[in-house]
């Protein structure tokens, strides 16, 4: 078994043992439940995007200064936009981030994975927890986006749950004659979706599922030894993001502590999310777990 499907099956049984937990424990308060996922969101979730350097490297050759100082300014640029979307058109920037997130963790299962089975996958998380928690996906989408916005985008959700389930059984079904493991997973993603709290559910699929298989991914790619190297290549992305989390921090120091933590969370993690996708999406669709060519030939 290798390091993908080890982490794919220690992801399904530790979401298994927290849909268990979520139906038969207590939880925290809304706020300390708040305030520990979203650290966990920025401690282990945010830094697998830290290793875009690399697929920067080998897609484009870049090696001078200059050549880091414009890939790093239309970076910036991108998530700017977002940011800009989110102040501006707040039930658009709902709507694309959920589009994109969908999009983008569709990328999470094994090679032969059918499409839809894909995207059922990929929006279980943000789909399937408006079965039992659609009150809580309300007044999360109203913290990061306002009540309107929220409003216009919730009853879009709920009236897709029922038909997303069933073809998510039907996508177990199907992968469970062929790849048991992938079946497993996506039956495990789905579970959670419907049983834990909407944050928990995300938090956990998010970290222990797309962050981690994402870096296993990026291991095989980068074609190195040890992991020193992928830490190495993080550090400045890191601390960049540290950096303007705490200026976002200050200056949203008006608003509430709830909203102003989801805002900081999921608005950067939407910002981060589209230059993300333009360069792993670019690799995912050239057979990325293959051994790249050299950076030459891209450049």
């Amino acid at each position: 078994m290798n390091a993908q499907r080890l982490q794919g099956l220690i992801f399904s049984c530790s979401a298994l043992g927290m849909a268990f937990a979520a139906t038969t424990l207590g939880r925290f308060s809304p706020q300390s439940e708040l305030i520990v996922l979203a650290a966990l969101i920025v401690v282990l979730g945010i830094p697998h995007g830290a290793m875009d350097t690399i697929f920067a490297q080998k897609l484009y050759g870049i090696r001078t200064p200059w050549a880091w100082i414009r890939f790093g300014l239309v970076y910036l640029l991108l998530a700017s936009l977002v940011v800009g979307l989110w102040a501006w058109v707040p039930a658009v920037f709902l709507a694309g981030f959920l589009i994109i997130s969908i999009a983008h963790f569709s990328g999470d299962p094994a090679e032969g994975t059918p499409l839809l089975s894909r995207i059922l996958y990929g929006g279980a998380v943000l789909v399937l927890p408006n079965i039992w928690h659609q009150p809580e996906i309300t007044a999360l989408f109203s913290k990061l986006v306002g009540t309107p916005a929220a409003g216009a985008i919730v009853p879009f959700l709920v009236g897709l749950t029922w038909p997303w389930l069933i073809g998510l059984v039907l996508a177990i079904a199907e992968r469970w004659r062929s790849d048991k493991l992938t079946a497993f997973e996506l039956a495990s993603v789905g579970l959670l979706a419907c049983v834990a709290p909407p944050l928990l559910s995300f938090t956990l699929f998010f970290c222990g599922m797309h962050s981690a298989r994402h870096m296993i991914r990026v291991f095989i790619y980068s074609g190195r030894a040890s992991w020193r190297f992928l830490l190495l290549a993080s550090l400045l992305p890191l601390l960049g993001v540290a950096c303007v989390s705490v200026a976002a921090w200050y200056f949203m120091r008006s608003t509430p502590l709830d909203e102003r933590m989801v805002q900081i969370v999921f608005v950067g993690l939407a910002a981060l999310t589209v230059p993300h996708m333009a360069l792993v999406e670019r690799v995912r669709l050239r057979a990325w777990l293959q051994e790249s060519p050299p950076a030459s030939k891209h450049g």
